[in-house]
């Protein structure tokens, strides 16, 4: 894997018609994130896990992958951590005391047959849904999925989302999973290139449509939050790896590789111990980034 260090030098912050826009739907598509031979080149390195994943009898040949912790088992993913195309609006929005705490690779081929429904209308968080009181909940985590195929057109496993349903904690939906139900109003399916990049709240309200078209579906996605919660990947192989020497202090920081010499680290209480704090100080950019936590 080539080595990416220097990428958060590069990255520029969000915009404020950009912001504006995400603040308001919930998501933003950042076209062309990645170049063509970029998007080969992790493309490549997907298959590789996939078919690593069905010879080790992971994963079914022709059946779907939701391979968790995206690094650990793909180090050539580790330069979409920090990707310069993307990753400023990630600290634009939630600042420089962050990680990624949830990762995942997604091959989906096509389905043979029509699936039994299942309603999989969803916000991102896990227990945040239901142990935190305010209505609407806090933002807490971003998330970015880089298309690695076509999703020009609907029905291609696509993100479905409700522009906007970030700013409500309920949606109507079936006493059981099983029992069929419409797509909540005003749903729709977000189309992309290859090589383009969604950006969406945590909270957005999203599923993915069934994939019965004759290409392939293949993303990779990374979600972004503050250091004071907990990492849900599995990391700790890759700190023994050969990839641990090639990672940059960013990237280490963001796969939770830092040493924490007490509780206090993570919390933000030392920004020059924090990689990237030191990278946005040293362009003046903490401003844009929110401003430094003291203890």
């Amino acid at each position: 894997m080539p080595s990416t260090a220097g990428s958060t030098e590069r990255a520029r912050p969000i915009q404020a018609a950009e912001r504006e826009r995400f603040d308001r739907d919930g998501y933003l598509i950042i076209r062309g994130a990645l170049a063509p031979d970029e998007v080969r080149r992790y493309a490549a390195a997907l298959d590789r896990t996939y078919a690593a994943a069905t010879s080790g009898g992971r994963v079914r040949p022709g059946a779907s992958m939701h391979q968790l912790s995206a690094v650990a088992n793909c180090p050539e993913a580790a330069g979409l951590l920090d990707h310069p195309s993307t990753f400023g609006y990630v600290w634009s929005l939630l600042g420089w005391n962050i990680h990624v705490y949830h990762s995942h690779l997604d091959v989906h081929p096509p389905l043979p047959a029509r699936r039994p429904f299942r309603f999989e209308w969803h916000q991102d968080g896990g227990r945040q849904n239901r142990e935190i009181e305010t209505d609407p909940r806090p933002r807490l985590s971003v998330k970015l999925a880089y298309w690695l195929s076509d999703v020009s057109a609907p029905g291609r496993g696509n993100m479905k989302v409700v522009p906007g349903s970030h700013r409500v904690n309920w949606i109507s939906g079936p006493p059981r999973r099983d029992v069929e139900w419409p797509d909540p109003e005003g749903a729709i399916e977000v189309t992309a290139s290859p090589g383009d990049v969604v950006l969406f709240d945590r909270r957005l309200w999203h599923a993915r449509s069934d994939n019965y078209s004759p290409h392939t579906r293949k993303a990779a996605f990374f979600g972004y939050t503050f250091r004071w919660v907990a990492i849900r990947d599995e990391n700790d192989g890759i700190w023994s790896s050969d990839l641990a020497g090639r990672l940059s202090p960013v990237q280490r920081q963001l796969l939770g590789g830092l040493a924490d010499a007490d509780g206090d680290h993570a919390w933000g209480h030392y920004p020059s111990a924090t990689p990237l704090y030191g990278c946005l100080k040293q362009r003046e950019l903490l401003d844009a980034a929110n401003p430094p936590l003291r203890p």
